[in-house]
């Protein structure tokens, strides 16, 4: 039945989220290279894994045909170009901030996202929020506005990274690709420039040595980091209820928090707590809006205001 829980669905949800929770332990593997030539190698190594999962996988028909279908419609293959330039920028952001201790600041922008693309289905696509989802929206944006206040300057890693990954999360909507086909296709844009520019930087001798060096390995793992979760992912998403798919999206900011605050030492004050707080509440009851006491309890409030009126 659809509506039953799948273990091994399951297992693959919560397993990808806590992968994407633990990356930031891999990028510090890389604190002494610039951000740009870790992000260089995550993109080419992604395509090359990438590559060999659907050739491995007999996915090269369904990737020609998405392909074909992806031609004809000119519009979409903007947005598919446009998805692969926001990610480079998101991936960029991200090891940039782990590398300079913001795993918190990191963390707060993933819990944030899932909210961003709730504000981004309402104004651009035009879905309607429930009594709930507006309030967990104010409830997150409370938050950030907390931070902002307490500190006297927007968290902007943490909102660049929300939003990055929102409009990245857009553009695949709009494309419509699965989710294999749309990371092969993106990293397959992305891989030439990266190679060309790995290349730059071992010929001036800017770019750390990587021929029969042990820096090789963990570099040329970041494809496999990067991909292995998103296929775990794309799996359990058809094979899951929408709001325990949602559930298990938390579990990643959650490990980086702990991570930032427990083995990095990242500081984490009393406004943070408060901050972080709000959102949590506002995620989980964004989560709950439409289970069947929330829902019951709106449409009686929405029956009294009519009858106020």
């Amino acid at each position: 039945m659809k509506n039953c829980l799948n273990p091994g669905a399951l297992a693959l949800a919560v397993g990808s989220s806590a992968m994407w929770g633990l990356l930031p332990a891999y990028w510090k593997l890389f604190s002494d290279v610039p951000a740009y030539e870790v992000l260089a190698h995550r993109a080419f190594w992604s395509f090359i894994f990438m590559a060999f999962m659907v050739t491995m996988t007999g996915r090269g028909a369904a990737l020609r045909q998405e392909v074909r279908v992806l031609a004809a419609r000119r519009r979409k293959i903007v947005f598919l170009v446009a998805g692969a330039i926001i990610v480079c920028f998101n991936w960029l952001t991200y090891i940039w901030a782990v590398n300079h201790d913001r795993v918190v600041e990191s963390s707060l922008g993933y819990y944030i996202s899932p909210l961003l693309n709730v504000l981004t289905g309402v104004i651009l696509l035009r879905e309607r929020l429930s009594l709930w989802q507006f309030l967990a929206v104010l409830l997150a944006a409370a938050g950030v506005l907390h931070l902002t206040v307490n500190y006297g300057s927007l968290p902007l890693v943490s909102l660049f990274l929300a939003g990055s990954i929102t409009v990245y999360h857009l553009c695949k909507k709009i494309t419509g690709l699965s989710a294999i086909s749309g990371m092969t296709l993106e990293t397959a844009l992305i891989a030439p420039a990266a190679l060309i520019f790995i290349a730059y930087l071992q010929i001036s001798g800017q770019g750390r040595p990587i021929a029969w060096s042990p820096s090789f390995l963990p570099l040329a793992g970041t494809g496999a980091v990067t991909a292995i979760p998103m296929i775990m992912f794309a799996y359990s998403i058809n094979r899951l209820p929408l709001t325990i798919i949602g559930l298990s999206t938390y579990v990643s900011p959650t490990i980086m928090l702990l991570l930032g605050v427990f083995v990095y030492r990242e500081t984490f004050t009393r406004a943070h707590f408060i901050a972080f707080g709000l959102i949590w509440g506002g995620l989980l009851l964004f989560s709950l809006a439409k289970s069947p006491p929330l829902a019951a309890l709106e449409r009686r409030l929405g029956r009294a205001w009519g009858r106020n009126r």
